[in-house]
């Protein structure tokens, strides 16, 4: 059953609301009106109410996912009848399904390459032209006037026509591989505004980066890959429908997530890590190989696009290659002494990530309270963090001093105002170079490839690294939550190698290891300690700067950040799950859970409503209108029992789903006498492909008086074989199976099976399961929560 809230935000007390958003004294309410201190979402103090979460820029009613296999007699007899060349065709089918993935999603990844290394790179030219005549305030003009532009064009696109394709889409991502439908999160409209509306944010210098949109952008091609296109112009192809069901449709998504993340990073391996690590919740070893192999096609398409721009015909694109932040020309040399620092950096790390999470969730909370005003204040409030970024970019490294070029540099590279290097020029005299410029005007890119630069030990003074670390954790606090797409990863790359560099400053005269290398250590650090990953984070920094000595140290930064870092809050991610009220079923139970039985959830949830196996159509319009469950036990009396049984006992024959039972009223498949049906009516009637799809309302359907008295046999269409669980099992094990085997119910049986005992005393769901929900319909585990915790 699907009826149970959510957690959202477990600090503050609900406000019930009813299912049109009013409270119960009567007044209307704004489901999304919130105060600081109280929970995006209001919900009812019961285990029982609707489920809501916020998916773009509205509170929708989401369902969970159906991956458990249907074994009723229609699949029963498809798997039966399968040949081994339809069989391999399946098979096949996968594989160039995950080819197309992984091909698409490096196309796309370098069009939007192409598209930011040019209109940023240009923008600047710009911009320092103006600079290179002393017209400085025709520069800002200049520089605001295009980021705002282009800030304007990303915000409109996502407050107008997708508001789903707003922030990373990671979370979102995270919670359908966990098992939840979020809707419109994978639609075509979603995928072209995240495209381009990620080209003029990111291209506007905004504190933010396409790694995050990419991963989105890679699960709506999967999605939109596997069933056959958008939803009003999907392709009926027969071999195409095998994989409209939600356990293939899983599966390309994971494919496209770790697509996404090799495109943005050039990191296969690390791509197939993240989503194993961090996105997947359910993995096989099958799963593992064809994610690899997507990842290996966007590498080889990244690499083609590449040799055809070193020739110079992709404008400023090009000349990076695949490895983005190469230090490979550094030999790493380290001793005992050294873990020192080492050590320090990731305790530092850890700090400050959890503190970047704790800030971010207010100010979240804090856009919330704008977003909820309308569209035109998310877009004042879009271009109010354009304007202060401009503004800070262009006129903060008019404070640095200018620092003379070194002797042993060409002139030619020290100093320089071209659209990359390091060195920039900017409002210096000639042998001189301003090395805060240097690193806020340029591209994200650029940025992080000049800080992590080697052998540039006096390249940067401490203020500038302190101003530039102070100034992007601003910016990265109040750019994350506006209406546009934006990624976390490179914002938290820019501001660990700030802090990163000054540290390797500060200790240089104890320590032998580069400065680059400590900016590379900083930024991942601070990653580990805001996002929690370890060993798909150690894989991708390996990838992105190309050098294998830096293993051992990076190993021990991110475990010693991550140790630091979970010892204040949850990761980043957990904390936008929990915000947007999305039921995300952790791998771990809380400890509390192994003193609540199941059963007990049960008597605290509305009766089971249960059908019969011959049931009359009116009874299932009643149940489909009267409900919003999306499973129902169909039970038998009367029945012949096995030897040793009393006669008259009753069987629990199985589940059927709500889809299923619309599918019926919609094919008018009713009989006027009751009996059980032939296993050919049933194939006339229906496909197992047929089933595996969720379209259809019951408002949809139409039914006569007439039909009303006629009944239908709902034996070939239920699963007989549906998960249950005994009443005394404890809520942790059940949570557990029910997260592990990707379950949507799970039924509840009797201990002791007597007369007048009900066969079914319950069903389990996603919502039942979510501690925030339990914690509600059981106030008095809220104390014993908080001894454990004091204990």
């Amino acid at each position: 059953m699907e009826k149970n809230s959510n957690q959202c935000a477990a600090e503050s007390a609900a406000i019930p609301l009813n299912m049109e958003g009013e409270s119960n004294d009567g007044e209307e309410r704004d489901p999304e009106s919130i105060s600081l201190s109280q929970p995006l979402l209001r919900r009812n103090r019961t285990l029982s109410s609707s489920p809501l979460a916020i998916v773009g820029a509205k509170v929708s009613y989401i369902e969970s996912l159906d991956y458990e296999i249907n074994e009723n007699d229609l699949f029963k007899h498809d798997w039966r009848s399968r040949s081994k060349v339809q069989v391999l065709q399946y098979i096949f089918l996968k594989w160039i399904l995950a080819f197309l993935v992984g091909l698409l999603t490096g196309i796309i990844a370098t069009l939007i390459n192409l598209a930011v290394e040019n209109i940023a790179g240009y923008k600047l030219l710009a911009a320092v032209s103006f600079i290179e005549k002393e017209r400085y305030l025709m520069g800002f003009i200049h520089l605001a006037g295009a980021n705002l532009l282009l800030t304007t064009f990303a915000s409109v696109l996502c407050v107008c026509f997708a508001p789903t394709a707003a922030g990373p889409g990671i979370p979102e991502i995270k919670a359908y591989l966990n098992g939840v439908d979020t809707p419109n999160m994978f639609g075509a409209t979603t995928m072209i505004v995240k495209i381009i509306g990620s080209i003029g944010a990111v291209s506007a210098g905004l504190d933010l980066g396409k790694e995050g949109p990419l991963v989105h952008i890679g699960s709506c091609i999967a999605s939109l890959l596997g069933q056959g296109g958008p939803d009003n112009h999907r392709i009926k192809w027969r071999w195409l429908r095998y994989f409209n069901n939600d356990r293939d449709r899983r599966d390309l998504i994971t494919c496209g997530a770790a697509s996404g993340v090799c495109a943005a990073f050039r990191a296969p391996v690390g791509g197939v890590l993240f989503a194993f690590e961090e996105v997947a919740t359910w993995w096989r070893s099958a799963l593992l190989w064809r994610t690899f192999f997507s990842t290996a096609i966007v590498v080889v398409v990244l690499r083609t696009f590449i040799e055809i721009c070193n020739s110079g015909g992709c404008g400023l694109f090009g000349k990076g290659g695949l490895i983005m932040f190469d230090v490979s020309t550094v030999t790493v040399t380290y001793h005992m002494m050294d873990i020192i620092p080492v050590v320090v950096i990731g305790i530092i790390g850890g700090v400050l990530g959890s503190l970047y999470n704790f800030f971010l969730h207010k100010i979240l909370r804090l856009y919330n309270l704008i977003n909820q005003k309308g569209k035109v204040h998310k877009l004042l409030l879009s271009l109010s963090v354009s304007l202060f970024t401009s503004a800070c970019l262009y006129g903060l490294p008019f404070l640095v001093e200018c620092t003379p070029c070194d002797s042993s540099l060409a002139e030619s590279v020290c100093p320089t105002n071209e659209g990359s290097g390091n060195f920039k020029q900017f409002n210096c005299p000639d042998g001189h170079y301003n090395d805060l410029a240097t690193l806020l005007l340029a591209t994200n890119d650029d940025a992080v490839r000049n800080i992590f630069s080697t052998n540039t030990s006096a390249e940067y003074h401490p203020i500038s690294l302190l101003i530039f670390f102070a100034l992007y954790c601003i910016l990265g606090l109040f750019t994350f939550g506006i209406a546009v797409p934006t990624g976390l990863f490179l914002p938290i790359i820019l501001m660990g190698s700030a802090y990163g560099r000054m540290l390797g400053i500060a200790m240089k005269s104890y320590t032998n290891i580069d400065q680059g290398l400590f900016a590379v250590l900083g930024a991942a650090s601070l990653m580990a300690g805001s996002m929690r990953m370890t060993v798909s984070l150690c894989v991708i920094f390996l990838e992105l700067t190309n050098n294998l000595l830096l293993l051992p140290i990076t190993m021990i930064v991110l475990l010693i950040a991550k140790t630091v870092g979970d010892s204040f809050n949850p990761s980043i991610y957990e904390i936008i799950l929990h915000l947007k009220g999305l039921p995300f079923l952790d791998a771990h139970p809380e400890p509390w859970m192994r003193n609540l039985t199941v059963g007990e959830l049960a008597d605290a949830k509305l009766p089971v409503v249960t059908l019969r196996g011959i049931e009359t159509v009116e009874r299932i319009v009643e149940v489909l209108r009267n409900t919003t469950h999306n499973g129902f036990p169909v039970i038998d009396d009367g029945v012949v029992p096995p030897v040793g049984l009393a006669v008259g006992a009753t069987e629990v024959h199985g589940l059927i789903l709500r889809a299923h039972l619309v599918h019926v009223l919609k094919k008018k498949w009713f009989q006027r006498e009751k009996r059980r049906t032939e296993e050919w009516e049933v194939r006339e009637k229906f496909t197992w492909v047929e089933l595996a799809e969720r379209e259809g309302k019951i408002e949809e359907v139409a039914v006569t008086s007439e039909e009303m008295e006629m009944y239908v046999d709902l034996h070939p269409l239920t699963n007989t074989t549906p998960y249950t669980v005994r009443e005394s099992m404890s809520v942790a094990k059940a949570m557990v199976l029910f997260r592990q085997l990707g379950l949507r119910h799970l039924l509840i049986v009797p201990k002791y099976a007597a007369a007048g005992v009900p066969p079914v005393v319950g069903i389990l769901t996603r919502q039942d399961l979510i501690a925030y929900n339990i914690l509600n319909a059981f106030p008095h585990l809220t104390k014993a929560t908080s001894r454990e915790k004091g204990n």
